[in-house]
């Protein structure tokens, strides 16, 4: 970056940015000579002052390829940081004798990191785990941008062509790409304290439904005790060991302990039933 402290307040660049970009202009940059010199050592010694001279001289070089990045809502500090751990990579893999620069080499390290970190932060949700997504991610503000130049709208088929994939697969991945996470904390409305946490809807009832519940559940106990009252001390019996019991019991075993038949075990059963069905029929089409 070439603009000097006041033109960057000019420009609008933030003081904490702008302070990093003065402090990073201390260091010159090197030349061919230089720099295959120090990537000699550095590579052939492990010289550690060497691979640092190479890093701080290729400092500005991480700031342009940040700067390329601005418009994604993210903070161009945080992309120069990510960028700077790149650099540090290609400066620890580089080799002078393949006949290249650094810069060369090291710009796919640092687009790389600046791209995985911008993936992200876009979402909590993890984005960007196919070779599409990541293509796209991209490349579709690029291409969208192209196709406009002459007016108008971007044809989807035409902007799915151009990226190489499919028109369903386009839609997919643009509507992950343009919705961002939103804070339950943020304000709901300009110029005001209600949250968007404020504004969802409760799922739990309301006082008025929790009391009329407990009404009708207060009033089922009590005409389901009033149909059991209605049953005979061994229809009540039959069907207690039959249905409310642990291990229910046979028609066959009922029958032995009433000194009765298994039949007619099963008709006082049935009568029972009978007269249940009967007495919790409003029950019934109250709840119903």
């Amino acid at each position: 970056m070439a603009l000097h402290s006041s033109q960057r307040s000019e420009a609008g660049i933030p003081g904490p940015l702008s302070s990093y970009l003065n402090r990073i202009d201390e260091y010159a940059l090197l030349t061919p000579d230089e720099e295959r010199r120090l990537a000699q050592r550095a590579r052939r010694f492990g010289d550690k002052n060497a691979a640092s001279r190479l890093a701080l001289g290729n400092l500005r070089f991480v700031v342009k390829i940040a700067f390329e990045y601005r418009t994604y809502g993210v903070r161009l500090l945080d992309l120069i940081q990510e960028g700077n751990v790149g650099l540090l990579v290609a400066v620890e893999r580089f080799d002078p004798e393949r006949g290249n620069r650094l810069t060369t080499y090291a710009v796919w390290w640092i687009r790389a990191y600046i791209q995985e970190y911008i993936r992200r932060s876009w979402s909590l949700v993890r984005f960007g785990t196919t070779r599409a997504e990541q293509r796209c991610f991209y490349r579709l503000r690029r291409e969208r941008q192209l196709l406009e130049r002459g007016g108008g709208k971007a044809d989807p088929d035409k902007l799915a062509a151009a990226l190489g994939i499919g028109r369903a697969e386009l839609e997919t991945i643009e509507s992950r790409i343009t919705r961002r996470d939103m804070s339950l904390d943020d304000p709901a409305y300009v110029d005001t304290d209600e949250t968007r946490g404020d504004r969802i809807a409760d799922d739990k009832p309301g006082p008025e439904s929790t009391l009329a519940e407990h009404e009708l559940s207060d009033a089922s106990r009590e005409q389901i005790r009033a149909a059991l009252d209605g049953l005979d001390p061994r229809e009540r019996a039959i069907l207690s060991k039959r249905y409310l019991a642990p291990k229910p019991a046979t028609l066959k075993e009922l029958g032995v302990s009433f000194g009765i038949s298994r039949e007619r075990v099963r008709q006082l059963e049935s009568r029972a039933k009978a007269k249940l069905r009967e007495s919790l029929a409003p029950l019934w089409e109250l709840q119903g």
